[in-house]
């Protein structure tokens, strides 16, 4: 399939290195002032060329609006938007035209359609998630007029390097002042020193993405089978080269003791109202809140923001691995396509760590799946 959620959906369309790529968001609210300018800082985030550390593909990506605004707002119809691909180049891709690039894509698309779009990968390629991080962009706009949500996502770990980041004073200005996107300068220019040495050597590496929702209303998710994390799980693990996903102590907690994981909970007095904005229409009102004239909180956050798959009210925190960019320069060996073992040495243009270009992928993921469930909460509020 390629649309995700469940009010709050999105289709994306278009291949790697085809005329354009774009999406199409359906079940946004209408009457939401729509900052374009917004949209296109979360593209030039994800686009490639930004440095000698990412695809020296050159992409401008500027996002174009065909529907769904009036007068600078949204109608509650579907909104369209495309990107041109301006600087596709197929013929970089025809000595992969028969063969198989080991841990991509060519083989198993090919024996489940018949055919398949050897210029770059097509739809296996990362640039599909243009659509995504454009309609996160939107997601992440309702998210903060309706309940002051905020997304963001950072890099953690490249390679064997791990950055200490305080997830609850981690700053989006702080993540862009690092060339890797990471907010640990004690560790970030190594970071960069690695990948570089990898794109030399003709190699890739992999990594962690750490993302944190702060201000997350409580109440969201539905059990049972659409709990919060599982559907975060599943958007993380939808998105190109993802290998893994944990949340809150994730496999960690597997080494405590029950006494040592739970997150035991208290009134904190001097917040009241619970943990949104209260102007909010789509707030919920916690009894609760109102019986204690305080916000219930938990002095760990072990469980990673959401208990019985249903948000808290803590920071949402969650972890992704991405494994090492699939196509690389150095000698492998593979099959082509008539079964005969052969050599590649794969040419064209490719990031030696997606890591990099990831945070605002991850986190427009994350604000689909939160303004998805926090529309289906309003909904059901309303009944």
């Amino acid at each position: 399939m390629n649309t995700f959620g469940h009010l709050f959906r999105i289709t994306t369309w278009g291949e790697s290195h085809g005329g354009a790529v774009g999406v199409v968001v359906d079940g946004c609210p209408p009457q939401i002032a729509l900052d374009i300018s917004a949209i296109q800082f979360e593209l030039n985030r994800r686009r490639p060329g930004q440095s000698y550390l990412t695809t020296p593909r050159r992409e401008g990506d500027a996002v174009e609006i065909l529907s769904g605004l009036f007068e600078g707002k949204t109608l509650g119809t579907p909104i369209s938007m495309l990107v041109w691909n301006k600087n596709a180049r197929p013929s970089d891709y025809k000595h992969l035209k028969d063969v198989y690039r080991p841990s991509h894509a060519d083989f198993t698309y090919q024996q489940k359609y018949g055919i398949r779009n050897w210029q770059g990968g097509g739809r296996a390629s990362a640039r599909e998630t243009i659509g995504r991080v454009a309609a996160g962009a939107i997601a992440k706009q309702i998210l903060r007029e309706t309940s002051g949500t905020e997304t963001l996502a950072y890099v953690k770990q490249i390679h064997t390097l791990a950055a200490e980041v305080d997830t609850n004073k981690v700053t989006l200005e702080q993540i862009e002042a690092s060339p890797v996107r990471c907010p640990d300068p004690s560790v970030s220019p190594e970071m960069a020193e690695r990948i570089d040495r990898a794109r030399r050597d003709r190699d890739s590496l992999g990594g962690v993405i750490e993302s944190v929702a702060r201000n997350v209303p409580v109440g969201l998710g539905e059990p049972v089978f659409d709990k919060l994390k599982a559907d975060l799980a599943k958007a993380m693990m939808s998105l190109p080269a993802t290998m893994g996903f944990q949340i809150g102590s994730g496999f960690d907690g597997t080494t405590m003791t029950g006494a040592e994981h739970n997150d035991a909970f208290y009134v904190e007095k001097e917040s009241v109202g619970g943990n949104c904005n209260p102007d909010s229409s789509l707030r919920r009102n916690s009894p609760i809140s109102d019986v204690h004239s305080g916000r219930i909180r938990t002095r760990t956050n072990n469980s990673g923001g959401t208990q019985g798959g249903i948000s808290n009210g803590e920071n949402i925190v969650f972890q992704v691995a991405f494994k090492p960019t699939a196509t690389i320069g150095k000698a492998q060996q593979t099959v082509d396509i008539h079964g005969n073992e052969v050599a590649l040495e794969a040419t064209g243009r490719h990031d030696p760590c997606v890591l990099v270009r990831a945070p605002a992928i991850v986190e427009a993921m994350a604000a689909l799946v939160l303004a998805d469930h926090l529309l289906r909460q309003h909904a059901k509020l309303k009944m």
